[in-house]
């Protein structure tokens, strides 16, 4: 709504330094239709974040006051988004209106912050390093603001805790959200000097990063393909039955968010998840429907200790493996992901196995269990998602 307050407004009274606007908005269409629409991506576009922080920072162009305000600088960012968000929504890629409503958010908090101070000529008073200074502090605030907006995002959609959705967010600016705030900061200073021939000079590098930061999307999304190949051996083999370990993964991985876990520890849980079947596939004779749950303690160990050896041989991360060879040990002394996957892996067989409302009857086992079968509060943070009937979850990487 305020976005579009914003615009009737720059439509009632006009476009004020329409040089500025064509290139910072050209800037920022050609960053969204540079973005990158996917989950395991934090700052999806940073070019055309890079560009809208720099707009919203810019104070003077050549030397020359700006004459654009808050509401401008809203109107032509939300506009420019939209520009080039068109080819995202004709494919019906999905986030658009969440990417949307953050850049619009963040860009005017930054505006708000900044504008007033440049429109009374406080910011031209603070020439040299204060004015450097302040906008640094500005960005670190915008980005700032930015996390709180992805980790409410998430949190309204999903019910996953906030605090570590937060903590997530926080140590994700220390990679690229830093890069796009210094590339905004110091494209506001550079405007001011030299003009807007400094946007493509200071464009670039940010531009070169974003496509390597692409690149290495590919790879990471090849590796997790490779990692889900894997865990279907089991399935091809006949050990387990179709999506078994596809379905461990995925209510495995909400129960870890709902616990709190992020980043690493949840892409550990994820891949362990993946695999914790494959020592089956050293067995002479399968296990009648992969479900080891029920087998003798020796038995589940000695499984156990094989896949973690398989894994071992993968090259995937050595947590990974740790989490699979656990998965038989007493449940006090196994990491928290290998009491997920255990407790994830025991209700996924018990609830194929009970038939129509075998979910209920498979929680209720979990719930009557020995102490030292399940953890409590694993089973309850189960129950909390199964309840919330959110079991997909965004690539981890």
């Amino acid at each position: 709504m305020g976005g579009l307050v914003c615009v009737g407004s720059v439509l009632r009274t006009g476009l004020a330094d329409r040089p500025a606007v064509l290139a910072l908005g050209a800037l920022v269409v050609l960053g969204e239709l540079l973005r990158r629409p996917a989950a395991d991506v934090r700052e999806t576009a940073p070019l055309g974040a890079a560009g809208a922080l720099a707009y919203a920072l810019l104070g003077e162009v050549a030397g020359h006051p700006a004459q654009h305000g808050v509401a401008q600088t809203v109107a032509v960012v939300l506009a420019a988004t939209l520009a080039g968000s068109v080819p995202h929504i004709a494919r019906g890629r999905c986030g658009t209106a969440d990417h949307l409503a953050r850049r619009v958010l963040t860009v005017g908090f930054a505006a708000v912050c900044f504008q007033p101070l440049a429109q009374q000529g406080v910011v031209h008073a603070w020439a040299g390093p204060v004015h450097a200074l302040l906008l640094l502090a500005l960005c670190a605030l915008t980005a700032l603001c930015d996390a709180v907006l992805a980790a409410a995002s998430v949190h309204v959609r999903t019910d996953w805790p906030f605090a570590p959705l937060l903590r997530e967010e926080l140590r994700g600016m220390v990679g690229v959200t830093s890069a796009v705030c210094a590339t905004g900061a110091v494209m506001a200073l550079a405007v001011a000097v030299v003009g807007l021939w400094a946007l493509p000079v200071f464009s670039v590098p940010l531009l070169l990063t974003q496509l390597s930061h692409r690149r290495y999307a590919a790879v990471r999304a090849t590796y997790r393909q490779t990692i889900a190949s894997l865990a279907r051996a089991t399935e091809i083999a006949g050990c387990t039955p179709p999506g078994h370990a596809h379905r461990v993964a995925a209510l495995g991985t909400a129960v870890g968010r709902d616990l709190g876990l992020t980043g690493r520890g949840l892409a550990v849980l994820e891949y362990a998840a993946l695999m914790h079947d494959i020592g089956q596939l050293s067995l002479v004779d399968p296990v009648p429907g992969g479900a080891t749950a029920g087998l003798p303690p020796a038995e589940q160990r000695r499984i156990a200790l094989l896949g973690g050896a398989v894994v071992r041989q993968t090259g995937v991360d050595a947590e990974v493996a740790v989490v699979v060879e656990r998965q038989a040990d007493p449940c006090p002394e196994q990491p928290l992901a290998a009491r997920i996957v255990r407790a994830v892996n025991a209700y996924d067989e018990k609830s194929r196995d009970a038939g129509p409302g075998g979910g209920l009857a498979a929680l209720e086992h979990l719930r009557l269990a020995t102490g030292g079968d399940y953890a409590p509060e694993v089973v309850e943070s189960l129950a909390r998602v199964l309840a919330r009937g959110c079991l997909s979850s965004p690539p981890v990487g």
